[in-house]
């Protein structure tokens, strides 16, 4: 089966995002984590479709390709409150009083993504 042009360049294109995603998470994820003084098992760029992010109970780390195409302190946020989730599991009040030590502009950084998340795409 041949593809159109357009879905190749687009699959392409995805690739070298998630490529780059890798490189740009793995980085700003180690300062954080070695920052919180914790660690984490694996890391994972994925496409999920209703996430931008995940921290599992053991430490494994999923983020969204697509926040590449987010300003970058959307995706230091997203990183600061997986990792938070090192910590404390649940969205309790612990928990954003623990990601507002971390990463003061959280609410906004929240709403932007609800505005534009979902224009983030190819």
């Amino acid at each position: 089966m041949v593809l159109p042009a357009h879905l190749e360049l687009r699959d392409a294109l995805e690739a070298w995002y998630r490529r780059q995603a890798r490189t740009e998470v793995a980085t700003r994820l180690d300062t954080a984590v070695a920052r919180a003084g914790r660690g984490y098992t694996t890391l994972q760029i994925r496409g999920q479709r209703t996430r931008w992010a995940s921290c599992s109970t053991s430490g494994a780390m999923s983020f969204n390709w697509r926040l590449l195409l987010a300003p970058a302190e959307i995706l230091d946020y997203v990183v600061e409150h997986e990792v938070a989730h090192l910590d404390i599991q649940d969205h309790s009040g612990r928990f954003w009083n623990l990601l507002a030590s971390r990463s003061p502009g959280w609410r906004e950084h929240e709403a932007w993504l609800r505005r534009h998340g979902h224009a983030l795409r190819l």
